[in-house]
């Protein structure tokens, strides 16, 4: 990749994201916010303190597993929106577990949880990919779908069968022993799933680049004729990336179940499995880049609250920010294919085709 195509992909989601934050502040405006304070509060709730960082961070971490089920998929060249469900399941699985299986209240108690929501996640996911494989049925209506029926079973079974008799007004499931809990780093309010979530990330970006599976994952996203010249098992290697995505879905929904609620109830119903869609596509569905992407969306949503107080707006105002990226986000694609011409260079802007005969 040369590094005038380096710089357009990097330089297109920046771009995207920065008139995105422009058009907010103009429709904070006409709404009557001055939009110089609501850049400011945006950046001194995301940023502006040592506990706004905590904030941000705590943000971050399910968003980097949630962006990473959608990332996986698509170098399978797959697009799987349904990390929602995976998240959900994922977390009501850690959450129910020591109910069916006694656990010791130690780390390993703890990794148990969270590889049980991976393992949840991962066959949610794959689902979708044995629908479009086996059935022909379109993969992003089927994760979505499958979202949906995953949101649903949830509230279902927490708001009866699985919940506990004790929570009167917020059904929920019985909480989890303290010693199964994961805690802050050093004491912060930052807790263990941070780096989790940069590990999956870095793990998985090295996989794609460094092992045979994960070049052949490319080679099926990125040219499924070829892939079927030389004979990769592309079914079997589809199944795998979604499976995989899956798992860290899944393994959000664990670490948010251990780590903030001990319990699985509504609130674990945030929206970060859709939220990673728009991580996963600023990054690129690059892995590596999920995690500086994750972080500064996590300041957003952490910067709602502050807006809100602040400023009078809706705490969804948040949601708007994060609309209004993803469409322009998806403009921008329309312009990767184009030649740029850098201000100075006197570089046209295309160039003719040839004439044809």
């Amino acid at each position: 990749m040369s590094l005038r195509e380096t710089s357009k992909d990097i330089a297109l989601p920046v771009l995207a994201v920065g008139a995105a934050l422009l058009l907010f502040g103009a429709l904070a405006g006409l709404g009557g916010a001055s939009p110089v304070e609501v850049w400011r509060t945006l950046f001194t709730g995301a940023f502006g303190s040592a506990f706004a960082w905590q904030n941000t961070l705590q943000r971050a971490a399910p968003l980097m597993l949630a962006a990473l089920c959608v990332a996986i998929p698509a170098r399978a060249g797959l697009i799987v929106i349904g990390g929602e469900g995976a998240l959900v399941l994922g977390g009501l699985a850690c959450a129910v577990l020591p109910q069916w299986l006694p656990l010791p209240a130690t780390v390993a108690g703890t990794a148990v949880l969270c590889a049980a929501g991976a393992l949840v996640g991962a066959g949610w996911t794959a689902l979708a990919g044995w629908l479009r494989q086996a059935r022909g049925v379109n993969e992003t209506i089927g994760s979505l779908l499958l979202a949906y029926v995953a949101v649903g079973l949830f509230r279902h079974l927490v708001e009866g069968p699985l919940r506990d008799p004790a929570s009167l007004n917020k059904p929920s499931t019985p909480p989890l022993a303290e010693g199964l809990l994961i805690g802050g780093i050093g004491g912060s309010d930052v807790h263990w799933g941070l780096v989790l979530g940069v590990l999956a990330c870095a793990g998985l970006g090295l996989w794609l680049r460094g092992t045979v599976s994960g070049f052949a994952v490319r080679v099926v996203g990125g040219n499924p004729r070829a892939a079927q010249l030389v004979g990769l098992p592309a079914t079997r290697l589809v199944l795998l990336a979604c499976a995989l995505g899956g798992a860290c879905a899944g393994l959000a929904g664990a670490v948010e179940v251990t780590a903030v609620h001990g319990s699985a109830n509504a609130a674990l119903i945030a929206g970060y499995g859709y939220a990673g869609i728009l991580v996963a596509f600023i990054a690129r569905h690059n892995p590596l880049a999920i995690v500086p992407v994750a972080i500064v969306f996590g300041g957003f949503g952490a910067a709602g609250s502050l807006l809100q107080r602040r400023l009078g707006m809706p705490d969804a105002s948040m949601l708007v920010l994060q609309g209004i990226a993803f469409v322009l986000i998806l403009a921008s694609e329309t312009l990767r294919g184009r030649p740029w011409a850098w201000p100075g260079r006197g570089v046209p802007v295309s160039t003719p085709k040839e004439a044809m005969p």
